[in-house]
This record gives structure tokens, sequence and C-alpha cells, in this order.
């Protein structure tokens, strides 16, 4: 067979959701792009025209049929002769709502494929809002057959519920599969995603493009990290993760199908991803909501200090203004690492006592409270105090006040409503404290590609060696009310990440008596973190979108070992036997 060649460019771009003049804008310039490097296609992520994912937005008629009118916008200046287009879109048809992906060429919307799995876990929610598509055959483009399965089209194996989407397009002659993704970030995803790529190729021989958009969403952050694997499960290509990039990737095609040789941009994984995926998030929020910038209580304390390294690493230190609020338990040396913090990121810094706020709402409640000991309540008033006066801040000059307490602290509830939770965004949020300490100290030896802020050591050392405390009475140390971060962080990946009985982590050589603790500690708290900012998504379980607990339950694990169930009562129909209901 007499070699040819074919182009694809990639666009691993950053939508915005709502914003369809932005993103089809951005599929024009990598139109563009591709046209100039020769391509005959240009792939864009899914769901691009609209933003990933557009929740319920995406069930607005008017949003549908906008997203529509631009899709065939873009179409109409195919007929340049320039590359086709595939790109991600909700489209209506049959007055069903699908995940799309449309091929636009020669003037037109030449085709039109439908997800066929959609996925209803974790962050997903796709059985809501969208219908099952049914599986389509490959897009000949060019003369090459080109596979479009969507997304969870190649994640899932087949079942009763699934369609091996993949199997079907390579039994009816594709070629070459192209598949867009909306991918949020979490820890160890990457090694995930590449192999149930290439299980995929494996099982299809066929080279596989995986192409996922970047970018942050509220919550979530998408990673790009777009790759290409060959046939023989070679690594092709690797496009950056956490930044947008647009490839053009040459296709040559010989007797034993088509192979891609392209550039391999070295990756991130584990703390450095993490950080990474801190400052995406938090850069994306603010610019995205159009926020001229933020400011941020600065404590002294290592929380503050990772978030107001990771603002300026973000937005730039021109658009971070850190604010000191001392109370007479407020340590000199806070006072001083403050400083030195804001001196080395070079933002601005002020330093506004409370003490005339918190004196004067005492003197306020001290008929009410008389008879009363001191207690926690006059500790909160500090916290809320600085709440306040943060939020009054952001009201007069416009910036979004990012909260700064960690996944630790949200689990169980060492935070105060309205007081230190206070704010509008926070990149910490699934970061728990024993890696707060590791990411102050990696941040002070390296920082990732397009941050804004300085090189080298931004977080005083000795920030990140004093024990934790929230200074709101005499010699407070975070341990005092809770286990050590170490035993505490531990528990909770097992309770929250892992949603292990009490009796297997006690099993694992824990103290009983501390892991109820901090079970009852983190059932307790649903309330608070039910009215807790936003923050960037790391983990596989962060609260909210993927841990959903009601806020009023009464159920406590016992500890006890889990009973098996008594099959004897159960009929083999699954109702209740007759002979459990005798005598």
């Amino acid at each position: 067979m007499t070699e040819t060649t074919f182009k694809i460019t990639l666009g691993q771009l950053n939508p915005t959701i709502g914003d369809i003049a932005g993103n089809a804008a951005k599929a024009r310039a990598a139109r563009a792009q591709a046209k100039a490097d020769g391509a005959a296609l240009v792939a864009l992520p899914e769901l691009f025209i609209a933003g990933y994912p557009p929740e319920d937005l995406v069930l607005r008629p008017a949003f549908q049929a906008a997203c529509r009118e631009a899709i065939e916008g873009l179409a109409r200046e195919t007929s340049d002769g320039g590359p086709a287009m595939l790109i991600g879109t909700p489209w209506v048809d049959g007055g069903k709502l699908y995940n799309a992906y449309a091929l636009l060429d020669e003037g037109r919307v030449a085709a039109i494929r439908f997800k066929v799995n959609l996925p209803n876990y974790g962050v997903f929610d796709e059985k809501r809002v969208f219908a099952r598509g049914p599986v389509g055959g490959p897009l000949k483009i060019r003369g090459v057959r080109i596979g479009v399965p969507i997304c969870e089209d190649t994640w899932v194996e087949e079942s009763a519920e699934y369609e091996n989407v993949v199997e079907c397009l390579a039994e009816t002659g594709a070629e070459i599969l192209v598949v867009p993704n909306g991918s949020p970030y979490a820890k160890g995803k990457s090694d995930i995603r590449l192999s149930i790529s290439v299980a995929r190729v494996t099982e299809s021989d066929l080279p596989l493009v995986y192409l996922n958009q970047v970018g942050g969403q509220d919550e979530l952050v998408f990673d790009g990290a777009s790759f290409v694997l060959n046939a023989d499960r070679s690594l092709a290509a690797q496009l950056p993760a956490f930044e947008e990039s647009i490839i053009t990737l040459q296709w040559t095609r010989s007797a034993a199908g088509w192979h891609c040789n392209g550039p391999v941009a070295p990756q991130i994984d584990d703390d450095e991803a993490d950080y990474a995926a801190c400052v995406l998030g938090l850069r994306d929020y603010v610019r995205k909501n159009g926020f001229p910038g933020v400011l941020l209580g600065v404590s002294g304390g290592i929380d503050s200090a990772l978030c107001a390294a990771i603002a300026v690493d973000a937005l730039g230190a021109e658009c971070v203004h850190g604010v000191m609020l001392p109370f007479r338990f407020t340590e000199q040396v806070s006072l001083d690492d403050a400083a030195t913090l804001a001196k080395a990121l070079g933002i601005r810094y002020d330093v506004l006592p409370i003490a005339p706020a918190v004196n004067g709402f005492e003197e306020i409640l001290s008929g009410t409270f008389a008879g009363f000991p001191r207690d926690i309540t006059e500790e909160n008033l500090q916290s809320r105090a600085r709440g306040t006066l943060l939020m009054a801040m952001s009201n007069k000059l416009g910036a979004m006040v990012v909260t700064t307490g960690n996944k630790s602290e949200m689990s169980v509830g060492y935070a105060t409503l309205y007081g230190d939770m206070n704010g509008g965004f926070n990149p910490i949020k699934d970061i728990y404290k024993t890696e707060v300490f590791r990411l102050a100290s990696l941040r002070n030896a390296w920082k990732p590609d397009g941050a804004l802020g300085p090189s080298g050591e931004v977080i005083p050392p000795s920030i990140i060696a004093r024990p934790p405390t929230a200074e709101l009475r005499e010699n407070q140390l975070d341990q005092d009310s809770l286990p050590p971060y170490e035993l505490l962080d531990a528990i909770l990946e097992r309770l929250v990440e892992r949603e292990e009985p009490l009796a297997s982590i006690v099993a694992d050589g824990f103290d009983r008596d501390v892991v109820v603790r901090v079970d009852r500690l983190l059932n307790a708290a649903e309330y608070k973190r039910r009215q807790a900012a936003p923050g960037v998504k790391v983990t596989r379980r962060n609260f909210g979108r993927d841990r959903r607990y009601p806020i009023t339950n009464r159920f406590r694990d016992s500890g006890k070992p889990l009973p098996a169930p008594d099959e004897n009562l159960v009929s083999r129909s699954g109702t209740v036997s007759a002979e459990a209901f005798e005598g």
C-alpha cells in the first residue's frame, strides 16, 4: 500500500460555560491554526461550545438554541475549503437533548454523533439532562474513517447497561479513534485514563486520540494532558497538563494502519499536580466570574500562607491583598511571619487590629451573657469579627475573599461559620492538613509553569515548622482540640475517601475511641460544610460534588464488625420469606 498522510489538529482549550461566542472564537482560532498547518481536521473537546459540565443550564431552550446557532455559524465558515471541524455541543433531535459531537465540513453540519454511555456517578449527572444516544458508525473525513466515541463511551466495559461503542466502531471500519473528553482532575487520574485507553486500543487494534479540555469550572479543574496512542499501544504524543495547547500531528498510513509521531510534553504528578490544580482552579474562578482580584486574611499560619502563594501564582501579586487582623492572643511571631510572607510575595499588606470590634461585641452581649462562663463563644467572636471586616472590604473594593480552611478542618468542623469560613472560593478546601505542609515546602523549591509569583522561598520556614494554632486563646494549639494531623488525616482518608466501616479502621491498628470521635465530628459538621465556599477538587471524593450526605441524619456506625446478612430470611424472589413471620 502506498503511504499517505493525514494531519489532525488538537485543540486542548479552556472554554467558559455559557460564553458561547467566546468558545466559538477559540474554536475558530484553532481552525485557523489547523488551516495554516495544512491539517485536514481540527478536533475540540466534549461539549466545547457550551462548556462542560453545563448542568441544568443545558435544559434551557434559549441556551440550546444559542449553541446550535453558534455551531451552524462555524459550519458555514468551513465552506472555505479549509479543515473540517469536530466539536462538542448539546443537540436537540426528535425532541430529545443529546451530548453530541458535530462534524462541520464543506459549509454545513455534515454529521452528528451522540454520546451513548452517560456517566451518573461522582461529579457526573448526565442521565439527568441528556438522552442516551444510538451507536453511530465512523465519520469519513478526507477519505479517512474517524470513530468518535465520546468520553464515557471508552470508560466502561460492555454490560446490560452499557454499549461497547469502540468495538462497534472497529467492526464498522473506523481507522482512528478521536475521543473528546471533559475529564476533571483528581489525584492519580492520569494513570487511570492511560490504562483505560490502552484497553480500548488493545481490543480494537486502532490508534486513539484522547482529547481533554483544560481549565477551572467552579470546583472542577480540567487538566488537559491529552495524549495519542498508536495501535501498538506506544505513546505517540502527549500535550502539557494544566495549560492550553493547539498542536497539529501528522499521521502516516502503511499496510499496518495509521501511525503518529509527535512531541511528548513532560507531565507532573502527585503534589505538584495538586498544587497546579489549585492555581488553575482559583485563577479561572476569579477571572471567569469577573473579580478584579482577591483578598484574604493572613494570620501567620500555614493555611493562609499557602493560599496567598497560590493566589499570587494564579493572579499576580498586584491582584492579591493580604490583611492581618490581630487580637490580643496574636503572638509577635505571627505578625512577623505574616509580614515576611507578604514581602516575599510582593502583595499589598494591611494590619487591622480587631480589638475594638471584639470588645464592642462583648459589651453589647454582656447583659445577655451575664452569669455564663467564657467559652468558645467569645473565641468565635474573634473569628466572626475578622470575617465581617474581610467581607466589608470585599464589598467596598470589589475583590473576592479567599477562604483558607483545609480539608481536615472542613471534615471535623474545626472552623467558624460566618468567621474564617467567610469567602467566595477556597483553593485548599480539598487538601488535607498534612498535604498543606508538603505543598508549602514544595512551593519554596518549585512552582508550576505559568505561575505568576516569584521563584524561590516565599513561605517563611518558621511558618512551616511552627505547630498549628488558631490563636483564639492563650497558648492554644490545634492538637488541644484534635488528634495530631498525621493521625487525623489517616483516619479521615479511610472515612471520607474509602467509606470504610469503623471496625475495619480499628482493625488496622487505630485507637477505637479516637476513630469513633473523629467519625462523630465528621457527621456533626455536615451542616457547616453545606454552607462552606466552593473550592478546588483534587481528591476522588471532595465534599459537595462527590460526597453528598444529608444534614439531618441519625445513623452512626457502632464500630462493631458488620453482621453477615441472614439469607434464610430472604426468599429467592427478593421478598421476605413467610417463614420469617411464623410464630
